[in-house]
């Protein structure tokens, strides 16, 4: 098995335009595999294709990180239909490596996506799966952290981002 490391912020992948799912063929099959061994490696709760260089409405979510089989999902072409609540959570990304910042979300919510079938299902999330769903789909939609922070926040959280590229322990896209 050929593993995809993760992208990290600053290549223009992350940005990208993301089609819809299509095929629910082999080749999808292996993304979808690809998505949660990147997952598990990291760890991290859940990585969206471009995150791996392919630009797919695709994401994949694993809160037990590869323990428990019945805790993956899988999310085609997913919309977020409703949602509800709002409050303050910390939040990293596998694509800024090393890095949290507080950042709003729905406490509660609603998406309608397809599963590696191809199967149209709705999912009520609350809580940590409503965070990490809404954050998957924000990757799908081209929307990184840094699109949630403004003035100082931003401006902190990027110097962050500039002292680890400094350190060597991250590196930006050639």
């Amino acid at each position: 098995m050929t593993f995809r490391s993760i992208l990290v912020f600053g290549d223009p992948l992350l940005e990208a335009e993301n089609l819809p799912v299509e095929d629910f063929g082999e080749e999808l099959q292996s993304i979808i595999r690809d998505l949660f061994e990147a997952g598990w490696k990291a760890p991290g709760l859940g990585v969206a294709a471009p995150q791996i260089g392919v630009n797919l409405r695709l994401a994949t979510i694993d809160l037990s990180v590869g323990r428990d089989p019945e805790a993956r999902v899988v999310l085609a072409n997913p919309k977020i239909t409703h949602r509800q609540g709002r409050a303050s959570l910390e939040e990293g990304c596998l694509s800024f490596p090393g890095l949290f910042t507080t950042i709003e979300r729905p406490t509660a919510i609603t998406v309608r996506a397809q599963n590696e079938r191809g199967v149209w299902r709705e999912i009520e999330a609350d809580g940590l799966l409503a965070q990490a769903v809404c954050h998957e789909v924000d990757h799908l939609d081209g929307v990184l952290l840094t699109h949630h922070l403004r003035g100082m926040k931003r401006k902190l959280f990027m110097r962050r981002v500039e002292r680890m590229r400094k350190l060597g322990i991250w590196q930006a896209p050639a």
